[in-house]
């Protein structure tokens, strides 16, 4: 196994075969694969949908830079996190969820796993303590997004899997992406990624993948992937896996202009706060220093009035006004408005005043140029 995470991210996974010897993983655009005999597959594959060998190669090497035994994908974030609550929760069970959560995962669990007979309990999510009253004898699931989205807050990962009990810890890591963080080693107990943003990079593919370890959680959301079927095509695993061989890099990227950018925002006299986990002005600094290898591309700024952010937003022209992120391109929305819409009126509600930014790749001197630009319009 590679030990670098570039190196494996580029060869972990897959090898190119003996018949044509293709350095890029084939995009098997078969749904069926002939048998040798009845009921005696070749290499394992039956039906694209039960597995196909480019889906197989991606998951193949998420899971080494996760240090998962095993990664599921799938054919969506969402779709694979309804597969692990799927997995997790039954009818009387409770889970926690923190209160700056991605308000997709709360609209699921709030509007259809609470009518299946799920409870649900809003915390904060940086407070230990806090999450460690809300476990009940029934909580099955701790949810834990870090960095959440927006606010960026931190939770020490370690300390809540210290105090979770029989609950299985869940952590959605795909702000920081496995370049920058590690939860399985900190004692987590399964990873989700929507691969739509860093895995992917380019702003082109919808996916998600579910990392964990031991046979039996293996077996159960390969039963979501399979027989329910919400699994990505080839061609989708194709470029999710062309993406990943150059999260290293990128990643390195979008952390230099992040660090730039927050540093840029947090002296204007309109910016009531800057949230960026690399500042040390934030809440949460030094935990994040001590789980993470740097501070990741995502930074949200809460300005002083919620016209200033409105504003803002539509001013930019090199930050693309619009959703999603983790794409090689800058892009910048309004939350309360757009993303977490939502969640308004709910404990997830977020701040009016807040703009959430992606910092893409491009080059720092351009990116500071545009938000001086737009800072200059409020």
């Amino acid at each position: 196994m590679p030990s670098g995470f570039s190196t494996a991210a580029i060869h972990a996974g897959y090898e190119p075969d003996s018949l044509y010897g293709p350095i890029n993983t084939p995009i098997y655009a078969s749904t069926t694969f002939a048998q040798d005999d009845l009921a005696v597959t070749r290499n394992g594959y039956e039906y694209t949908r039960v597995g196909n060998p480019t889906i197989t190669a991606l998951e193949d090497t998420v899971a080494a830079l996760e240090g998962s035994d095993f990664a599921v994908a799938f054919s969506s974030g969402m779709a694979a996190i309804d597969s692990v609550l799927r997995v997790l929760l039954k009818p009387g069970d409770h889970i926690i969820i923190g209160n700056d959560a991605y308000g997709g995962t709360y609209r699921l669990i709030q509007q259809v796993f609470t009518l299946w007979g799920v409870s649900n309990s809003v915390v904060d999510i940086t407070d230990v303590a806090a999450v460690e009253a809300a476990v009940q004898d029934n909580t099955k699931a701790i949810w834990v997004e870090t960095p959440t989205n927006p606010l960026l807050a931190i939770a020490d990962i370690r300390a809540i899997a210290d105090i979770k009990g029989e609950a299985r810890l869940v952590v959605d890591n795909t702000f920081a992406s496995p370049y920058l963080q590690k939860p399985l080693e900190l004692g987590a107990d399964l990873v989700v990624h929507s691969t739509t943003k860093y895995i992917g990079g380019h702003s082109d593919v919808i996916g998600g993948v579910v990392c964990a370890r031991g046979q039996e959680l293996e077996e159960q959301l390969r039963f979501f992937f399979g027989w329910v079927g919400a699994i990505p095509s080839p061609f989708d695993a194709f470029l999710t896996a062309r993406g990943l061989k150059t999260l290293g890099v990128r990643m390195d990227r979008h952390c230099d202009n992040a660090e730039a950018v927050a540093r840029f925002l947090e002296g204007h006299e309109t910016v009531a706060r800057v949230c960026y986990p690399g500042l040390e002005s934030h809440p949460n600094h030094e935990v994040a220093a001590k789980q993470m290898t740097r501070f990741g591309g995502m930074v949200s700024v809460i300005f002083r009035t919620e016209e200033q952010a409105t504003t803002f937003c539509r001013t930019t022209k090199l930050f693309c006004l619009a959703e999603s992120l983790g794409g090689v391109e800058s892009l910048i929305e309004h939350p309360a408005t757009m993303t977490h819409l939502a969640v308004e009126g709910s404990a997830l509600a977020v701040p009016r005043e807040l703009v959430r930014i992606s910092v893409g790749i491009e080059d720092e001197v351009d990116l500071i140029a545009d938000l001086e630009h737009a800072l200059a319009q409020l």
